[in-house]
């Protein structure tokens, strides 16, 4: 199975910040070396999907995944143990549809409680864990003192950096990578509105259907 990741339509100001973000964050977690090696982490770009029939017919089809909140990266767990997968970014294959700042949290918002797992205990630890890894640094480097704040000033640039190719690939400013910390807290928020809204049963919300409840 191939998938290709389409360059999202960034030309807004919410987009500027907000889009590369998510295909980085998205990397994060299904790293696209490990997807396309050997091991067992499955991921995939539910847009743009070329799989072969027999291994999709033996993978139990498309009705295998039916009630999954995020389906793309579902069929390829299935697909991955009977053949090789294949994820990347694409050049050639673009979104046109633009995105507010309302639009990019109800996509994250959708799956990112599933992604989870519905675990309360690991939404705890995801947004200790995000508050410590992003804004840690920025606390250091604006009140620590001597050693403490360089260290915090040299992790928040090493942040900015490594934003670099996915800022490229998106041709926004490099800039943008020193508002990762507040970015990267934007998107924790997000997390947290998508545990609210699954327990106020409206979970993984599209097209007007909270698709959650569908979940075992």
């Amino acid at each position: 199975m191939v998938s290709t990741m389409a360059r999202l339509h960034c030309s807004g100001l919410a987009e500027r910040a907000l889009i590369p973000a998510f295909v980085y964050f998205f990397a994060m977690l299904y790293s696209f070396a490990r997807v396309n090696g050997r091991g067992d982490t499955a991921a995939a770009a539910g847009g743009c999907v070329l799989v072969r029939r027999d291994i999709l017919e033996r993978a139990g089809g498309i009705e295998s995944i039916r009630g999954q909140i995020i389906d793309d990266c579902a069929l390829a767990k299935r697909i991955k143990p009977l053949g090789r997968i294949w994820l990347g970014l694409s050049t050639r294959s673009r979104s046109l549809r633009p995105y507010r700042f309302d639009d990019v949290r109800q996509m994250v918002a959708r799956s990112a409680f599933a992604q989870l797992g519905y675990k309360w205990w690991k939404l705890a630890g995801t947004l200790v864990g995000m508050t410590l890894l992003y804004l840690g640094p920025v606390a250091l480097a604006a009140f620590g003192h001597g050693a403490w704040r360089w260290a915090g000033v040299g992790i928040w640039l090493g942040m900015a950096l490594s934003m670099t190719a996915i800022n490229r690939y998106y041709r926004v400013s490099m800039l943008w990578g020193l508002a990762l910390p507040f970015i990267a807290a934007t998107y924790a928020g997000f997390t947290l509105d998508s545990a609210i809204q699954h327990a106020r049963g409206r979970g993984g919300m599209w097209k007007g259907r909270a698709q959650a409840q569908l979940q075992p």
